[in-house]
């Protein structure tokens, strides 16, 4: 269950929006906050901590069904960090967002990463994906059938035959 998983430190995102959209933004992130036992005081100081980090502030009352796919994302990574976890699982998170957007979500990534957060990504966009792995999998029908750096990933023959395509660059 996915409380038991949040009290191991291990938090999922999943590909379809997960905001509660009659919720300004602060409300979502109160929300998961309310559900670690903390203070009013401290819920409001990570509140606007986490509001602060994403870059958020700004839309901090907005309701959450007027955001952009983007803005809606990063949201939803602001309410997975909410639960102070030590492991992330995003399932598709470059999926249906512009170009700039896929950008900032690369940059949060690398954040969670230098931060000592463990990140595992399962997504079909490989360019975007490579760009913030240390190590990618190539898997086919539940078999892992290529390994490594996004670097041998990129130039592996097996990949690109079972799924990068022969024209794929990095």
């Amino acid at each position: 269950p996915m409380h038991k998983r949040a009290r191991k430190g291990i938090t999922y995102l999943p590909q379809e929006p997960s905001v509660f959209r009659k919720l300004s933004v602060a409300d979502n992130i109160r929300l998961v906050l309310e559900t670690r036992g903390l203070s009013r005081q401290e819920i409001e100081s990570k509140t606007l901590k986490l509001l602060d980090d994403m870059g958020l502030s700004v839309l901090a009352d907005q309701q959450a069904q007027s955001l952009s796919g983007g803005e809606r994302r990063r949201v939803e990574v602001m309410r997975a960090l909410a639960t102070d976890p030590s492991f992330i699982l995003l399932d598709e998170p470059f999926a249906g967002v512009d170009p700039l957007a896929v950008s900032d979500l690369q940059k949060i990534i690398q954040d969670l990463k230098a931060r000592g957060i463990g990140v595992f990504i399962s997504d079909h966009n490989v360019r975007e994906t490579l760009t913030v792995c240390d190590r990618a999998y190539i898997v086919n029908l539940g078999v892992i059938n290529e390994e490594g750096t996004p670097e041998h990933i990129a130039s592996s023959d097996l990949a690109r035959r079972i799924y990068l395509g022969e024209n794929f660059k990095l």
